[in-house]
């Protein structure tokens, strides 16, 4: 996408949120303020940069994605959806399954339902084109609701207008 084919409206509400983080609990923040915003009428916007590129993965599991060496290496620390570790107190991988438990019994969305809910609400999914490099991915690593592939200035004038989150 050409910086110059992004059209603003002021009259739009936006929320733009970068998600650096493969932590399940900071990806469930993304996703939970993303689906809510979205749900009240904000455009919605999600960068994913680094280990945030996790959550959009094709390929779940730890698995040696990327081209060359060290880009695979990391393609087997990075997990996808299923096994991102809690950021504090994970207890060896326990603690996202004691999550998604109290999650279902407390009727509370779980990760995974709120990343299909943001694919129903029409939320925008970018990747972040220089991570990608590091990370020897490509956009064919990803699911088909990543919109595309941008780099930081792009991102920065789509989000502009509105409130951006780092998480």
């Amino acid at each position: 996408m050409a910086t110059s084919d992004i059209q603003l409206d002021p009259k739009v509400k936006k929320l733009s949120i970068i998600g650096f983080s493969g932590d399940f609990d900071k990806l469930t923040a993304v996703f939970t303020l993303a689906t809510g915003a979205a749900a009240v009428g904000y455009e919605v916007n999600l960068f994913f940069t680094f280990w945030g590129l996790d959550a959009i993965k094709i390929k779940q599991g730890r698995s040696p994605i990327g081209k060359g060496f060290l880009p695979k290496v990391f393609g087997l620390f990075m997990g996808g959806l299923k096994v991102a570790p809690v950021s504090r107190l994970n207890f060896a991988g326990i603690s996202p399954k004691i999550f998604r438990h109290l999650m279902r019994k407390n009727n509370v969305a779980t990760l995974e339902e709120l990343v299909e809910a943001a694919k129903v609400l029409g939320i925008n999914f970018y990747a972040c084109e220089m991570a990608m490099h590091v990370l020897g991915l490509s956009k064919e690593d990803f699911i088909p609701e990543v919109k595309d592939v941008l780099g930081v200035a792009t991102f920065l004038k789509l989000a502009d207008g509105g409130q951006t989150l780092f998480i």
